[in-house]
């Protein structure tokens, strides 16, 4: 059976660029079992709480929920059990770096499949805080208004 092309998104962390200003951006890999990945074909997993630490050299993430599978059985795994992280040795040094930096952190933002490997993109985010926030909404408000006035004006209403 040929393995599938491009990219299933199965989870996003939609509150991620909410409440982070996200610095850079990685793409990495996932060590997981048999019935992770099938729960994960299946389309079911949270990013809710889901944060990532280095530790040792190595990237781990921690609370992301992927429930058990429903026709597994002893073989089950725990549903938010740490996972580690495969990224390359200069990706977890650069990484590493910028994360002795105050208010810094690994945030994930998105598990898909790619190419038929299940993958996630965490991104090193800065915490914003609630004045960033609401002038964020506000920039986001005005530039709505600006299309809907540009789109009336094209249409030849005001």
């Amino acid at each position: 059976m040929p393995r599938e092309q491009g990219r299933k998104v199965v989870a996003s962390n939609r509150k991620a660029h909410h409440d982070y200003a996200i610095l850079d951006t990685y793409e990495a890999g996932m060590v997981l079992t048999g019935t992770e990945v099938k729960s994960l074909r299946a389309g079911r997993a949270s990013l809710v709480d889901a944060f990532g630490h280095e530790n040792g050299g190595e990237i781990f993430l921690h609370g992301m929920h992927i429930p058990e599978y429903t026709q597994g059985t002893w073989t089950n795994h725990e549903p938010r059990r740490v996972r580690k992280l495969l990224l390359k040795r200069d990706e977890i040094a650069k990484m590493r770096n910028k994360l002795r930096d105050d208010g810094v952190t690994l945030v994930p933002l998105q598990v898909y499949f790619h190419n038929g490997y299940a993958k996630v993109e965490i991104g090193l985010g800065k915490g914003k805080k609630s004045y960033d926030k609401r002038q964020d909404l506000a920039s986001r408000d005005a530039q709505k208004e600006i299309s809907r006035a540009l789109g009336r004006r094209a249409k030849g209403m005001s």
